[in-house]
């Protein structure tokens, strides 16, 4: 929230805001999803996916401000564009979805973060000739969980999403170089057989059943690579006006979604050529490619530090509502009033009781979680599912309707409707999908250890 807070941001700063969002957890799970969905569906899902999310995110840029998308009153979070334009009752709901689905991408992060860790750990043994030893692991990944928990709390003390544009910047660098070093690894496997591996319709299953929940597990994957909607207005809330906010908000989706729907491409079609159907579910930490060991040791090192100022892009929106619900009740209080000065490097940062406490209590408790769920595909593809409905689709959708003041006599009003029920019936499906599965490895997992 950035009442107050003189708003610098560019189209430039937006796109590095909006790519480190897309190339994130999903991008890693491409080829494991292509191999679900096989030649035809996998990109033709991929493709349809962007198209939607842009369409849609255009659709919510309008409703930065109200009731004129240019000269309107300031939304500076999702909640207050639904408060505007849908009345309070859709409040709760919005808020609730939009915060579980940002903390559900916190653990998301944790899980992946510390599953390329211990990928590192893996690969050294298996260069040295020990794969033995790194297989009946103890608890490393927990100790990874741990680590990158720590470094977030600290990172946590900046003050807002301002204060992180260089964080933005790095990440999408570090996202860059892995994604370009997966891409490499998997043309070059590719190249050594001279073929391309995989079927029309994808990998078979031992059920009906079991095919559907991996189908619908990658379409999960791949709604939550293209899920930003629920820090876009927070994301649009930093950038400067003149030109208006929502013109260089959609210049900024456009442009972030097409680089990242490159990568995303070129990494699902070459992934799949490479491995088919065995694939595994993060590209980077099977044992089909371990060498060479210390490009895959870059590319691991590449996605934790990815994940580091990922996280803090998405947490920044749960601190700050928290922070103003604390405030608003207990105005007066020492915890909330009293605060310290501290400048590091130059930069002044303001540690208060408050934050120190609300925010080291959200890591550490999403940490907690990541330790005892440790699944990395299941729980992308209920992220996903949780927040591809609601946020990317029927908010955006009934906002747009209402603002325009477009009624049932329109056929607009029918067709995004439409639009609208066939995309809830799908995270319907992707959200049951992944509860399955998770049900499902939970019955013979170990708990604190890392599983795909």
């Amino acid at each position: 929230m950035n009442i107050g807070i003189e708003r610098r941001g560019t189209v430039l700063t937006a796109i590095w805001h909006v790519i480190t969002i897309l190339l994130g957890s999903g991008v890693l799970a491409l080829a494991w999803s292509f191999a679900q969905l096989g030649w035809v569906a996998g990109p033709i899902v991929l493709v349809s996916m962007a198209a939607l999310t842009y369409f849609t995110s255009a659709l919510l840029a309008d409703c930065y401000r109200y009731p004129d998308p240019v000269t309107g009153t300031v939304n500076p979070e999702y909640i207050d564009a639904v408060r505007c334009y849908l009345g309070p009752r859709n409040v709760f709901w919005c808020g609730f979805i939009q915060y579980a689905s940002i903390w559900a991408t916190l653990l998301g992060y944790t899980i992946t973060a510390s599953d390329s860790a211990s990928a590192v750990r893996k690969v050294n043994c298996l260069h040295h000739g020990d794969g033995s030893k790194c297989a009946s692991s103890d608890y490393f990944a927990t100790y990874a969980i741990i680590v990158f928990g720590a470094v977030q709390i600290l990172l946590s003390q900046l003050p807002s999403l301002h204060n992180i544009s260089w964080l933005s910047f790095f990440s999408v660098a570090t996202s860059c170089i892995y994604s370009t070093i997966s891409l490499g690894l998997c043309f070059a496997k590719w190249a050594t057989h001279n073929k391309s591996h995989g079927t029309v319709f994808g990998a078979v299953a031992g059920s009906g059943l079991d095919k559907a929940t991996n189908v619908f597990l990658a379409v999960g994957n791949i709604a939550f690579t293209y899920a930003y909607a629920d820090v876009q207005i927070e994301i649009q809330d930093t950038l400067k006006a003149p030109p208006a906010e929502n013109k260089t908000m959609k210049k900024a989706s456009l442009y972030g979604l097409s680089i990242s729907t490159v990568f995303c491409m070129l990494l699902g079609v070459s992934g799949y050529a490479a491995f088919g159907n065995s694939v595994s579910g993060n590209i980077l930490t099977g044992t089909a490619v371990h060498e060479p060991f210390w490009l895959i040791h870059l590319a691991n090192i590449c996605v934790i530090l990815h994940f580091i100022g990922a996280y803090q892009v998405f947490a920044q929106p749960i601190f700050a509502r928290m922070e103003t619900y604390v405030a608003h009740m207990w105005p007066a209080s020492y915890f909330v009033t009293t605060g310290y000065d501290l400048y590091v490097m130059g930069w002044l940062i303001r540690l208060s009781f408050m934050k120190l406490v609300l925010r080291t209590g959200i890591i550490i408790f999403t940490t907690l979680v990541a330790t005892l769920m440790p699944f990395f595909n299941p729980v992308l593809g209920l992220i996903g599912a949780v927040g591809f409905w609601p946020l990317s689709v029927y908010f955006p959708v009934s906002m747009h309707l209402t603002r325009l003041k477009i009624g049932r006599r329109d056929s607009r009003w029918w067709l995004l409707h439409t639009l609208s029920m066939l995309c809830l019936a799908l995270s319907i499906f992707m959200g049951s999908a992944s509860v399955l599965d998770i049900v499902t490895k939970m019955k013979g997992a170990t708990i604190f250890k890392t599983a795909d």
